[in-house]
């Protein structure tokens, strides 16, 4: 492969693609004709392939195939889009129309009447593209979209990750090409002006963290993508590892080139079958185009990469702890007496970056470090990629500039909280991370405005809260993860942890005193300050911030012995309300009897014997009994 063979490929491809960019803000419903060429573009990310999207793609195939239309429809299977409710997702270009929600028994009529007659399927739309009676919104204009900035996610979505030939049309490579054309000082410069800080936590600085690992002068040397994403309801790398595998890969030889590695290694958690997969085949196909292998370009770099399968250990998302699993052995941190860019993988210079941090390379090198600066804040630029997932209407994967406000994530993207509830908190940064409450909604979303508030961006999870969540037991659900996550190797988090879930076990269960929230604040900067690695220095996060936004919750429920929420069952009462008109079914599906009351008569619940499983509560016809 040379760049000019490479160019050529772009230029083709982006012909055969151009479908898809023609695309208008506007579509109408009436008045249009059949176009001459249509891209179907299908979901095939874990979350739609859940809900049908694979078994939706072999019977549009089928129904291809079947009216002989090869020469005029082409379907392409594309990475997750983000929007995972409304799957499986269909898109069909050159109007960009967003189908929601279809299923295979929907294929005739989108035929009939989108590809053979030219009108959009209205009852197919998604709601969020509806805005008048004649016209519907291009996916780019629905409000989940349009206030997104896409960098890491660029592709996903746009192209079919199992196609180098689709990637190379955006672009793909031309970074590599670019930086294999310039100095290794010159790379590690550009990283430096861009700013890009590690998306993985902790938030390093990219460019000096390549530049350390240059400046030893020790070989081998190593590069590791850190793919093992354990955050609970974290989906970001997996969906870029689905998406968009190339960019990794070239990110990868990238970072090779720039410290002088010839060997790199993608970490992947073995429960990610499908980026495994798909990881397979690009460095496959990467290799047969000699952008990766032996004299890349016609130079003398050379760089070959590994897939590597974890067991699912959180602890390996931890750098220390990963490398040795790849060394072999078990998956524990090591004590940092030097930095892994000096003694990482078997004792060599390494550098590891996670998955998102390595999307964002190749856009940098295209677009230049000052472009990438003007987006997101001073000292945060760039976007960041979240997994919104709780209580919200649209969950799902979204990307915005470093900076955007919580308020703005929750309500202008996400569309709110479900039911009409109240926002109560939203937890950032997984277990490791803190809760933040609703008067700090305006936070901007950048490294140092989530540490001022006790909380961390950490890898992108974020869980919406409303009025219904008990904040000790979010505290509790938390820490219960990262007792079981704990690799046991240091005392203060193997013993600590377990210790600060008793005392919080003991409060949601009625049985706390006030000195319990007292134990737990001491107990949580012991961790803190005496754990050997990352998981247990932020373990205590989700409870220091719950006891500072919400300790009112922790005092009812030791002084009071009370949960304002009513989710701790040892706490709640369910009451039957006057509104009770003594119809006698909660006491006909009372599985313990202790519902009392004669008929057309208000009923009473023997608390003593209730054992809260608020089966009275679904049975009643008029919503008269209530939890307290």
């Amino acid at each position: 492969m040379d760049i000019k063979r490479l160019n050529e490929i772009k230029e083709n491809t982006a012909k055969a693609i151009r479908v898809r960019e023609e695309k208008k803000a506007r579509i109408s419903l009436k008045d249009r004709k059949a176009s001459d060429e249509y891209h179907l573009l299908v979901c095939a990310g874990a979350g739609c392939d859940s809900s049908g999207g694979k078994v939706l793609r072999e019977q549009l195939a089928k129904e291809i195939a079947a009216r002989e239309l090869d020469d005029k429809v082409k379907l392409v299977k594309t990475g997750c889009l983000g929007l995972c409710q409304a799957g499986p997702i269909v898109l069909v270009y050159p109007e960009g129309v967003f189908y929601a929600l279809v299923q295979k028994e929907d294929i005739t009529e989108l035929f009939d009447t989108h590809i053979r007659d030219g009108n959009i399927v209205k009852r197919l739309v998604y709601e969020g593209a509806v805005k008048e009676d004649d016209f519907v919104e291009s996916v780019d204009e629905v409000d989940f979209f349009k206030k997104q900035v896409k960098i890491a996610l660029r592709n996903c979505g746009r192209i079919d990750p199992e196609e180098i030939d689709e990637y190379i049309a955006y672009d793909g490579y031309q970074a590599l090409y670019q930086c294999l054309n310039s100095s290794r000082e010159e790379v590690i410069q550009t990283m430096k002006d861009s700013l890009l800080r590690g998306r993985g936590g902790a938030g390093f600085p990219t460019g000096r963290k390549w530049e350390s690992a240059f400046v030893v002068n020790d070989y081998p040397k190593y590069v590791i993508c850190n793919g093992d994403e354990g955050d609970p309801g974290a989906f970001m790398d997996r969906s870029i590892l689905e998406g968009d595998p190339h960019s990794v890969l070239e990110a990868m030889a990238i970072c090779g080139y720039a410290i002088g590695s010839n060997k790199g290694y993608i970490y992947v958690r073995a429960e990610y079958p499908m980026a495994i997969e798909r990881l397979n085949h690009a460095v496959k196909q990467a290799k047969e185009y000699n952008v990766l292998g032996d004299n890349i370009f016609g130079t003398d770099f050379s760089f070959d990469l590994e897939v590597r399968l974890g067991a699912g250990a959180f602890v390996c998302g931890e750098g220390t702890a990963l490398m040795e699993s790849i060394e072999g052995k078990r998956g524990m941190p090591r004590t940092k007496i030097h930095r892994t860019a000096v003694h990482g993988l078997w004792q060599k210079p390494t550098i590891i970056n996670n998955v998102e941090t390595f999307a964002n390379v190749p856009y940098i090198f295209q677009k230049g470090a000052e472009h990438f600066r003007s987006i997101g804040t001073e000292k945060s630029p760039g976007t960041k990629v979240f997994a919104l997932g709780g209580k919200i209407n649209n969950n799902g994967l979204i990307e915005v500039p470093m900076g955007t406000t919580l308020r703005e994530i929750v309500y202008d993207i996400c569309g709110g909280i479900p039911g009409g509830k109240e926002f109560k908190a939203v937890q950032t940064g997984g277990p490791s991370g803190g809760c933040i409450p609703a008067e700090h909604l305006d936070t901007p979303v950048d490294f140092e405005s989530l540490g001022k508030l006790g909380s961390i961006m950490g890898s992108g999870g974020m869980v919406i809260l409303d009025e219904d969540n008990c904040m000790v037991d979010v505290a509790r659900f938390f820490l219960d993860f990262t007792v079981d996550e704990s690799c046991g190797k240091c005392t203060p988090c193997r013993e600590g942890t377990q210790r600060m879930l008793e005392k919080l076990d003991s409060i949601t269960e009625g049985k706390g005193t006030p000195e319990t929230i007292t134990e737990l604040e001491e107990m949580s900067q012991m961790i803190i300050d005496s754990s050997l690695c990352g998981l247990g220095q932020s373990a205590p996060n989700p409870v220091l911030s719950t006891i500072r936004f919400f300790r009112h919750e922790y005092e009812a429920h030791v002084n009071d012995q009370q949960c304002p929420a009513g989710a701790c069952k040892a706490l709640a009462k369910i009451v039957i309300t006057d509104k009770c008109i003594g119809c006698t079914k909660c006491a006909r599906v009372c599985p313990v009897s202790c519902i009392d009351g004669k008929p057309k008569e208000q009923h009473v619940i023997n608390q003593d014997d209730c054992i809260k499983c608020e089966t009275c509560i679904a049975a009643c016809p008029v919503q008269a009994i209530v939890k307290q």
